[in-house]
């Protein structure tokens, strides 16, 4: 049984996303404990990427600021095994393929399993070519979370009949970023899903509000933030503690009304 499935045990899951190296990556070691004592269950860690085509200006300029202080996807495998020290909260990677694939993929499963990586979401790898690299996942128990976006419903149930972890809903079409409403009729989406398989869902993309997380914790078993806490982290750099704090319990609370 995956790890991953901690996170969605005792209630609605909070997931939330950081770009590892910002501001340093200390830092990000440190949030990512602070954040958990917060009431997040489950962290995703950004690998730093010139290119990031999911992402909106906020993740983007911290890609910026990591790549700057020469964060790739080596130094975030040290920062997941520091974390190791201290907590077993469930570890996601978000990484685009190219890391992955120079690393190689092979040593890149192996080392995760050996650190404790629980599973990796590689939003420009498509449900198709992830048949390159399933067979060294399975091998390694590091699951590969599937990204649903807002498409036909045959081609959702085909990227989610194999899910394992959770099941990401993209809630809208374009890029991260903070939204001020959410149009996308997710509940057809959700039933699509929850038709198809029983693992968890997630739903990430423009939440940012604790109203915006009671809503989407009414639909699905999580709720991913990660343009708010990065564009917090953005600004406040190795001071971020307090409103991170702020930020994160608001949205727990809001989830849990």
């Amino acid at each position: 049984m995956s790890h991953i499935n901690e996170a969605f045990k005792n209630g609605k899951a909070l997931i939330a996303f950081l770009t590892v190296g910002v501001p340093s990556l200390e830092d990000t070691v440190k949030y990512v404990l602070e954040m958990e004592k917060a009431g997040v269950n489950l962290i995703e860690l950004g690998v730093p990427f010139s290119d990031p085509i999911a992402d909106g200006p906020v993740i983007m300029e911290a890609d910026v600021k990591a790549l700057a202080n020469h964060v790739h996807l080596p130094q975030v495998m040290e920062v997941a095994k520091e974390i190791r020290k201290y907590s077993n909260i469930p570890l996601v990677l978000l990484t685009y393929y190219n890391p992955v694939f120079s690393y190689p993929a092979d040593r890149f499963f192996r080392d995760a399993e050996e650190i404790g990586i629980d599973g990796i979401i590689v939003p420009d790898m498509p449900h198709e070519e992830q048949m390159e690299i399933r067979p060294l996942a399975d091998e390694h128990g590091v699951d590969i979370i599937q990204m649903v976006a807002p498409t036909s419903e045959a081609r959702i149930r085909e990227n989610v009949k194999a899910a394992t972890g959770f099941v990401y809903v993209v809630s809208s079409m374009g890029v991260t970023g903070m939204r001020g409403d959410i149009k996308t009729d997710l509940k057809d989406i959700i039933q699509v899903v929850r038709d198809t398989t029983d693992t968890p869902i997630a739903i990430g993309f423009g939440i940012h509000t604790p109203e915006q997380a009671h809503n989407m914790a009414a639909l699905a078993d999580g709720v991913i933030t990660g343009s708010g806490v990065v564009d917090i982290i953005n600004k406040e750099g190795n001071k971020a503690s307090e409103d991170l704090k702020a930020y994160l319990t608001g949205l727990r609370k809001g989830m849990d009304e």
